[in-house]
Order: C-alpha cells, then structure tokens, then sequence
C-alpha cells in the first residue's frame, strides 16, 4: 500500500482539558469538509474523534490528535492518530467488546469508532501509552 500526503496536508493538536475535544471536533470537521466527505461520512468520522479524543483525555491522562490527509492511488483520506502516554489496554480484545468499559462510559468508544471508519488500528501495552489510528476514505 502506497500513501502520499505532504507536510502541508499533517498537523498535530494536544488533548488535555475538555475545550480540547471540542477543538479536535472542530479541526476533523474542518478537514473533512476540505476532502468533500458527505455529511454521513463526515458525521461518522467526527463522532469516532470524538470518542477518541475523550478516552484519550479520560483515559490516558491526555494526549495528542495527529492528523494527516492521505492519498492511495486514486482514493483520498483522512487518517487521525490518538496518542498517550497512558498505563495502556492490558486486554485488547475484552477492551473491543461493546459494552464493555474500564471506567463510567457506556463501553462504546473503542468498538463504537472501530465500526464509524474504513481502517482501525490499536496500538497499546500496559504501562506504555495508547496509539488509536484510524482511516476514513472518500
């Protein structure tokens, strides 16, 4: 699989308070308006950063949303990635299921924006942060 994308088209925001969440909502909307994405695929990708940006917040103690547009073959993208720094899933799989939530959520964060995009990504280990990324195609 080959991906382009240029300095231009990547970025970077911190996660950290709650305003943060409602900026990374804002950027995502903002990036997928710039790719012509329909309002459903639009909505789908700004409900997954959403969920994302808050778990990374609650979750992991805060973090980043990188972002980057990306281009395969005739296909056009948008890729965010949810950093922290976090103790880590110690159970993907249990962490996958709907339903399920180590905290106060409705357990629907992580399965729920797994099923919103094209491509998902987890990368995690106890005790050494988090990495969500995630991939939705035009």
């Amino acid at each position: 699989m080959t991906l382009t994308s240029t300095e231009a088209d990547t970025g970077e925001m911190a996660i950290r308070n709650e305003a943060d969440i409602v900026m990374a909502r804002q950027q995502v909307r903002r990036l997928t308006q710039q790719l012509k994405f329909s309002l459903v695929d639009q909505t789908k990708m700004i409900t997954a950063a959403s969920e994302l940006s808050r778990n990374t917040l609650i979750y992991g103690g805060g973090g980043d949303m990188q972002w980057q547009l990306v281009q395969q073959g005739v296909r056009h993208g948008l890729r965010l990635s949810f950093v922290d720094q976090g103790p880590g899933i110690p159970d993907i799989d249990l962490a996958l299921k709907d339903g399920w939530t180590s905290g106060n959520g409705m357990g629907m964060g992580l399965s729920g924006s797994k099923r919103l995009v094209n491509d998902f990504e987890l990368e995690t280990a106890p005790g050494q942060g988090t990495r969500v990324t995630i991939t939705r195609w035009k």
